[in-house]
Parts: C-alpha cells; sequence; structure tokens
C-alpha cells in the first residue's frame, strides 16, 4: 500500500472499544450489473446461523517504531503466518530499499493454549528473498523491483508463498517503471522456487488499463487443493476505486497447485465508509488480505484511510460458491451481469483497541485445548512514527 496518503496527520481517536463476543453479521448475494450494480455496495440480508464467529477479544502486543535488528530496520509488515508444525511465525515486510532490501522476518508469538492469553511477540530471523539469479531484489522506482504485500506458509509443500504487488506509472508517479504483479514460491532460506502464472487481465502496463498503482496482489492463501490472491482494488476496466457513494470490485483469482489460474471471482467491496476531510481530500479502500477457512470460504480483511479520519477495518467471511467465474471477462463494469462472492460481516474492527491502525495481516494461530481457534490481526505501520506495528489477537470458533 502506498505511503503517500499518509502525509496527511490522522484524525483523533475513533469510537470507543466495544464487546466482541458474537458479533451482528451481513450477508451479501448481490448479482452485479453493468456499469451499476457491479460497482455498489452489496445488498445486505440477515446472516446465516453457521460461520465463523470471534467468540473473546485475547490481547494486543507491539513492537517498537523502527526497531533494529540484526542489521535491519524493522517496519513495514504487511502479512504474517504461522508454521503449525514448528510454531514458528514469518512475518513479510513491504520495504523495498528504504532501508533494506526485501525481506521476511521470523518469530515468535506468545499465546497461551489453555487460556489464550496473547502475553509477547519476539523476532528470532531475517531472510532477504532472492531473486531467480540468486541477488536481491532491487530499490522502489527500478525496473523488476518488488512490493512484498503478504506472505504463507505452505505446509503441504513445507514452502513459503509470497505475493508481490507489482508497480507501473501513474499520473502522479509517470517516471516509475513497470514490474509486474507475482506469486511466488520461496524456500524458508529465502531461495526462489518458482512462480504462479499470472492471468493475462492482471498484466501491469504503463496505460490506463490492467491493475492500478497500489492496487495489486495484497492479500494471498492456500489450501490443500488451491492458492488464491486477491487484489486490492478494481484494475482500470472494473471501474472506479470506492467512494462514499459506490463500492467497486477487486478480483480473486485462485490456481490449481500446479499453478495454473482455475478461476477469479469479483469481491465486492463496500463504499467508504466516511467522506474525507476535507471532501476533495484522499481516500484509499480495498482488501488487505485473505485467509482460506476451507477450499471455498474464506476470510477477506477490508481496510479503508480517509483522509481527515483515518483508518477503519472489518472482517468478512466469504464465499466463492455461486460467483461467477469472470477469469475471462476483461471488463466488470460493461457487458452482462455476473454474481459476486457472497460476504458476511464477521467483525467491525474500527472498535477494537481505537485508534484503528493499518491492518494488513490475518492468519491463523493455535488451536487453544477448549477447542476455540485463535486469529491474529497485524498492523502495517509505514515506517511512519504516527502509526504503530501492532498485532491482535482473537478466539472464535466456526473455522
Amino acid at each position: 500500500m502506498t505511503n503517500s496518503r499518509r502525509m496527511t496527520a490522522l484524525a483523533a481517536a475513533l469510537a470507543t472499544a466495544v464487546s466482541l463476543g458474537i458479533v451482528g453479521a451481513q450477508t451479501s448475494t448481490a448479482v452485479a450489473r453493468p456499469s451499476t450494480a457491479a460497482a455498489q455496495s452489496p445488498a445486505e440480508v440477515a446472516a446465516p446461523p453457521q460461520g465463523l464467529r470471534i467468540t473473546r477479544f485475547l490481547g494486543e502486543q507491539r513492537l517498537p517504531h523502527k526497531m533494529r535488528f540484526r542489521g535491519t530496520t524493522v517496519g513495514g509488515l504487511s502479512g504474517l503466518d504461522r508454521d503449525p508444525r514448528t510454531g514458528t511465525w514469518y512475518f513479510i515486510s513491504d520495504d523495498r530499499w528504504r532501508y533494506n532490501p526485501a525481506r521476511f522476518y521470523t518469530g515468535r508469538l506468545d499465546i497461551n493454549p489453555v487460556t489464550g492469553a496473547f502475553t509477547g511477540v519476539n523476532l528470532t530471523g531475517v531472510t532477504t528473498l532472492r531473486r531467480p539469479g540468486g541477488s536481491s531484489y532491487p530499490a522502489y522506482g527500478r525496473p523488476r523491483s518488488a512490493d512484498p504485500e503478504t506472505i504463507r506458509y505452505d505446509r503441504w509443500s513445507r514452502r513459503l508463498l509470497w505475493a508481490n504487488e507489482g508497480d507501473r506509472p501513474d499520473t502522479e508517479n509517470p517516471s516509475i517503471p513497470v514490474s509486474d504483479l507475482s506469486v511466488s514460491w520461496t524456500g524458508t532460506e529465502g531461495r526462489h522456487l518458482g512462480e504462479l502464472r499470472i492471468p493475462r487481465n492482471l498484466k501491469m502496463t504503463g496505460t490506463t488499463s490492467g491493475p492500478r498503482r497500489n492496487l495489486g496482489f495484497e492479500g494471498l492463501t492456500s489450501t490443500e487443493r488451491t492458492i488464491a490472491a486477491v487484489t486490492e482494488g478494481p484494475r482500470y476496466e472494473d471501474g472506479a476505486p470506492p467512494t462514499v457513494a459506490q463500492g467497486a470490485p477487486a478480483r480473486i483469482t485462485v490456481w490449481d497447485r500446479d499453478g495454473r489460474p482455475r478461476g477469479q471471482y469479483a469481491y465486492p467491496i463496500d463504499k467508504l465508509p466516511a467522506a474525507p476531510i476535507p471532501a476533495n481530500g484522499k481516500s484509499d479502500s480495498g482488501v488487505s488480505e485473505i485467509l482460506a477457512i476451507d477450499d471455498n470460504r474464506h476470510l477477506a480483511l477490508e481496510r479503508s484511510w480517509i483522509e481527515g479520519v483515518g483508518y477503519r477495518a472489518k472482517l468478512y467471511e466469504i464465499d466463492l460458491r455461486g460467483a461467477t467465474n469472470v477469469l475471462a471477462r476483461d471488463s466488470l463494469a460493461t457487458g452482462r451481469p455476473y454474481r459476486p462472492v457472497s460476504k458476511r460481516l464477521v467483525s467491525d474492527l474500527s472498535t477494537v483497541r481505537p485508534p484503528v491502525q493499518n491492518l494488513e495481516s490475518l492468519a491463523w494461530g493455535p488451536r487453544l485445548r477448549g477447542g476455540e481457534c485463535t486469529l491474529v490481526i497485524g498492523s502495517d505501520d509505514n515506517f511512519d512514527s504516527d502509526e504503530v506495528t501492532q498485532f491482535l489477537a482473537f478466539a472464535a470458533r466456526g473455522c
């Protein structure tokens, strides 16, 4: 996610924290229609009784601002995941040689297996991500640089997957070279082990087509049968980014385990939850992470930054079943109607530990002895002293 919007100071704290029992839920099954419903927020009806639900808040932990660790500056942590076999956590930084080369950290989150109490976070290692030839990735603004935004430990192959948001020129940054989106395999020592095949409609360009700058791959997840990645926001052909008047479609791409795309589905991003202050102020809203519950159901983290308001975030459960496969469609703003994925509100995260931070990470922690699973949500501080590197832990059922 771009740092430019952080140039304006965030407003004061958001609403007071509320209980995180079973949170009110909403479901979307709206069928999108050309130029209108394709860019609108979904219709919402009563939620079904099944599905994931947050049962309690387990605690918060933070890392110090610009913490020094083994010769690197810690920050920009935009993705995290856990190896369930060893308990090792992986944290990816979206730093692109502002301080150090593209990298990920390993560490430990201390979650009590009986009570669920979340009592600590510690880093244990740092690893540079390597290109196919073994070199580190070039700095921001140079050809073939990488913008790491999300990481997964794939327990079936015992390798790591990470997604690169890519880069491209736009009206405010006309000299930025084109760098394609990618989803790459890497060893736990950082060695490049291959890439998934990216659909043609997600090819970065220097024209007003394809993914927008800073709206490429932001979320990634895997199951025993599939791998899925989501763009943060709409491609040029799919309509304008969200406003207070209308939402927008992002695209979830699903691959077979051999790396071939098998489908693509529209995710309906909400309208902006508030207007910028001033009215012509900047905003940035989209999907910042996804996390598989099973092959069809995922959690989706939606996060907005609004000038004069600050951050807002919501956690949804989505279901790909019944959604239209739009892999062959070049535009979601024109053409025949399509059905987006359904979505159900799990929690309004803007009410947890206000002011809400730039929440970008989502991962399963250890299952508790009482049967609850644990869910960890992390923030990217953008290396900004007004923001924090934060980890929030929750207990949940239905996962």
